[in-house]
């Protein structure tokens, strides 16, 4: 299955405004949020103007159809990564479902298999995103358990050559992301899944970067939980997902009381709700949903196996071009082997603030900073990156714009 990135674009109204003095937009900052359709913008809208209503709770032909437009997302989700409709937790983003499960941890009493001593670990990598760092800096914290890490090599992949002494018998989580939003780099989940689940530790994956550019299947991956966000899914702001086996979920404690997630209420005590509605108190974000069952149907329709594709293409062409820039140096993979269309890199001497600036004016957005990611930054001697991420409205047209817009920053800042 393939597609037509001028079609595509079609589908996507910010495409059709110009930015700069007229200039085309070249979005390639999808890493950090995507552009949204019209059939998500309008599946929010139209649940706004026709069907609002708090879901769960009324008994009114409003109220039922909103509910089965949000049970309708869920199901429409659960699918698209291969889980079952109870297993699927609608939360406001990623950071939240990571934090769901981290807290949930730090509230299990002794006897829980989800409760951590000091005699416990938990592991992360070296290229993790903060937000799914620091919840588990803090559950070690709280709970005394020793934070362990995989370290990430002077070539952009995980050092998995010590996996028997990083992850031990005492290890109880092991949480590690898919893609590095930095890196680009997919890691290799098999090894890890299986040495955690030889020792009894549970796998959180953070697929924020790999859920909307690849075919993801939680049952084939094997992992107990999974997070990603709606907004980097060419879905709406305000809406993450966490995923995890069923059994798993029944098992740990809520994250978040209050309503919707009782089962009954006395003055001094309460029973919780079935899953998925024990982790969902309040009103959720229902048009936020709704639109997101929207952005799954849409990247199904194009196949993700098409999107995965189109992307492999178009960051060996990016490679190839940016590599040929002097002074560039590429912060990731070089090779076009397990990676993402995310491209950090530093350009001589030139600030990446400087860089990101100058191909603004030339209507190019990237990213700069250290991308939520300050330890990775350290490990690979850099103070800073620019990052390019490309996504699947994005041509061959939208790289040469940017070489063209670096080789003018060269030139303005006076290299070369």
């Amino acid at each position: 299955m393939s597609f037509s990135v001028a079609d595509i674009r079609k589908d996507f109204p910010i495409f059709e405004r110009t930015i700069r003095d007229g200039k085309r937009l070249v979005y390639l900052d999808s890493g950090a949020t995507a552009q949204k359709p019209r059939v998500v913008i309008n599946a929010e809208s139209d649940f706004y103007s026709k069907h609002n209503a708090a879901v769960h709770r009324g008994a009114h032909q409003l109220a039922e159809e909103a509910t089965d437009a949000y049970e309708g997302a869920r199901e429409i989700v659960a699918k698209f990564i291969g889980g079952q409709e109870n297993e699927i937790i609608f939360t406001k983003s990623a950071t939240e479902s990571i934090n769901l499960v981290s807290y949930a941890m730090g509230n299990a009493e002794a006897g829980n298999r989800f409760a951590l001593t000091a005699s416990d670990s938990i592991v992360v990598t070296e290229m993790e995103h903060h937000a799914n760092l620091i919840p588990w800096q803090q559950l070690a914290a709280r709970t005394g358990a020793q934070l362990n890490w995989f370290n990430v090599t002077q070539d952009s992949r995980l050092d998995l050559s010590n996996v028997d002494q990083i992850i031990t018998a005492n290890t109880k989580v092991v949480a590690i992301t898919h893609q590095s939003n930095v890196l680009g780099t997919i890691n290799p989940t098999e090894a890890i899944v299986k040495r955690a689940h030889e020792v009894g530790a549970v796998v959180v994956l953070d697929a924020c970067q790999s859920v909307p550019h690849m075919s993801v299947n939680v049952a084939e991956l094997d992992v107990d939980f999974l997070a990603f966000s709606g907004h980097k899914a060419v879905g709406p702001t305000g809406v993450g997902v966490l995923w995890g086996k069923a059994e798993l979920l029944d098992e740990l404690p809520p994250f978040l009381t209050g309503g919707s997630m009782i089962e009954n209420v006395t003055m001094s005590t309460a029973t919780w709700a079935p899953v998925p509605q024990k982790f969902e108190a309040g009103v959720p974000n229902m048009a936020q949903a709704v639109g997101l069952g929207a952005a799954c149907k849409y990247l199904s329709g194009l196949g993700m196996d098409a999107v995965r594709e189109h992307e492999i293409a178009l960051t060996g062409y990016a490679l190839e071009k940016m590599s040929s820039i002097e002074g560039m140096r590429i912060v990731g993979p070089l090779e076009n082997i397990a990676r993402g269309a995310t491209i950090s890199f530093t350009l001589a001497d030139i600030h990446p603030h400087d860089i990101g600036q100058y191909v603004d004016s030339q209507g190019v957005a990237v990213r700069t900073g250290h991308h939520c990611a300050w330890p990775l930054a350290r490990a690979m001697k850099v103070p800073a990156t620019t990052r390019a991420s490309f996504y699947l409205y994005n041509d061959e047209h939208d790289v040469d714009a940017l070489v063209e817009a670096l080789l003018g920053a060269q030139k303005y800042f006076g290299r070369f």
